[in-house]
């Protein structure tokens, strides 16, 4: 085990010991609002059918929507970016949408998108959406333009300077826009699941939290963490294997 394997297990013992130690032993936290922990394992054992249904309905929102920003924002990011009349075309579109939160549509994608799951899918489009696209523009903006013009003076076609140049030049800007495009959109996933869904994990929440259901409410959390940080770590994972060749 590495050192910084031994750390992060070490900080999850000392927070662990530290919740036990102000709701049982010490009971210096209201047991209503914060149970102890043997109480929200329990639950994360008793709920575990719920909780992979939950996880099923929220991975499947998840992925449609980052699948479909990734399939338009990154072409569209690389010809915008390459292009640099259609770049200040844009520009002010870009900067006038990109900072508006996603999570302003949701009435408005509840209302004409006919089901709940399109609505979902299309918020976390728009969330996953833009730092992707801009990050992609960024890359291509930042790529050293004597590869550019070396690509062209060779006569390199219109594919292969977007796939062979620029995709594998803007990578590192993709890749950061895409951890950002991953937490946005599981921020945007579970609260349209807390407004209108009927599964999911922001639904199991928002459910339970209805009832004043503490404990489930702190193990639906405790699952949402651990999703978040599964799911960034592969991603983490993932990217170092796709720039590998910067090492």
């Amino acid at each position: 085990m590495s050192q910084t394997s031994r750390d992060r297990l070490l900080l999850g013992i000392a927070i662990l010991l530290l919740w036990q130690l102000s709701t049982a032993w010490l009971k210096l936290l209201d047991p209503q609002l914060f149970p102890q922990p043997i109480q929200v394992l329990r639950l994360l054992v008793e709920d575990r059918q719920v909780f992979l249904k939950s996880l099923l309905s929220s991975f499947t929102l998840l992925f449609w929507g980052c699948t479909l920003a990734a399939l338009l924002a990154i072409p569209l990011g690389l010809i915008v970016g390459w292009n640099r009349r259609l770049r200040l075309a844009i520009e002010p579109a870009t900067n006038v949408l990109g900072p508006i939160p996603p999570i302003v549509y949701i009435p408005y994608a509840i209302a004409i998108l006919p089901t709940f799951t399109q609505s979902s899918i299309f918020i976390i489009f728009i969330g996953a959406f833009w730092p992707l696209f801009m990050n992609t523009i960024a890359g291509v903006e930042a790529l050293e333009k004597g590869i550019v013009d070396s690509a062209k003076t060779i006569g390199v076609s219109k594919k292969s300077m977007l796939t062979k140049i620029l995709l594998p030049g803007a990578m590192p800007h993709i890749v950061s826009g895409g951890a950002i495009s991953m937490v946005l959109a599981f921020i945007l996933l579970t609260a349209a699941e807390m407004i209108g869904a009927t599964s999911g994990l922001g639904w199991y929440v928002k459910y339970f939290s209805d009832f004043a259901d503490y404990p489930r409410v702190v193990a639906g959390i405790i699952v949402i963490g651990a999703v978040v940080l599964t799911i960034m770590t592969l991603y983490h994972r993932l990217t170092s294997y796709l720039l590998r060749w910067r090492k």
